[in-house]
């Protein structure tokens, strides 16, 4: 069961770019397309911890910026011969706003 939480407008977060929310226990990188998708991962690349909110976004994935590992943007899959993956949480966006879905595991955004 998600709680959906009004976290930025779409327009805050440039395209192809991201913008970092913070949460009592994690950092969340939400990531705008060049088609306006919006999308939410845990802010560490399942490889060394990288931010991946500092990597380049290209379609519906992002590159980390410290080892080039390719990660899918909807799944949070690592991309190619690279293993692993990243925590994702669920998006909407509602007239302009983006919602970010958290469960009951997941902590409140600060």
């Amino acid at each position: 069961m998600s709680n959906w939480t009004p976290i930025i407008t779409l327009e805050e977060i440039p395209q192809l770019g991201s913008r970092v929310i913070t949460t009592d226990t994690m950092n969340v990188a939400v990531f705008r397309t060049a088609k306006d998708e919006v999308f939410a991962l845990r802010d560490a690349c399942p490889h060394k911890g990288g931010p991946l909110s500092q990597g380049i976004v290209h379609g519906t994935s992002v590159t980390c910026p410290l080892h080039n590992w390719k990660i899918d943007l909807a799944s949070g899959e690592a991309l190619g011969p690279d293993e692993g993956c990243a925590n994702v949480f669920p998006t909407k966006v509602e007239d302009g706003m983006v919602f970010l879905g958290l469960n009951d595991q997941s902590a409140d955004v600060a």
